[in-house]
C-alpha cells in the first residue's frame, strides 16, 4: 500500500476557521496545511484552463504555486484522539438512528 502522508493539505471555507483545523490535526494524528488561497476548487479550475491553452508547462508548475499560510500540529495523546474518536462515532450513529 502507500506510505501514510506526513501532513495533510486542506481546503475550502471551513478551512478558515482555526478551531476546525486544530480540532482535525488532533481527531487524525496529523499535521494539517492550510494555504494561503483557500478556496482552491475554482483556482484549480482556472490552472486547469491555464494549463490547456499552454499558459503552464505542467501540473508540477502549479504544485509549485501552492503556499502554506498555517500548519497545526497535534496536540492531544492516542488515548484522548480514541475518546473523542469514540464520541464522535456515538454522535453520528444516534443521528442516524433518529434521521
Amino acid at each position: 500500500g502507500l506510505p501514510a502522508p506526513t501532513a495533510l493539505r486542506v481546503d475550502g471555507g471551513m478551512v478558515a476557521n482555526d478551531v476546525f483545523c486544530q480540532n482535525l490535526a488532533d481527531l487524525t494524528g496529523r499535521p494539517i496545511e492550510r494555504p494561503q488561497i483557500i478556496e482552491t476548487t475554482a483556482l484549480g479550475a482556472a490552472y486547469l484552463a491555464g494549463l490547456g491553452v499552454g499558459l503552464y508547462a505542467s501540473t508540477a508548475e502549479l504544485a509549485e504555486r501552492w503556499r502554506i499560510d498555517r500548519r497545526f500540529d497535534p496536540q492531544i495523546s492516542s488515548d484522548e484522539r480514541d475518546h473523542r474518536y469514540a464520541g464522535w462515532k456515538e454522535a453520528v450513529a444516534r443521528v442516524l438512528t433518529k434521521g
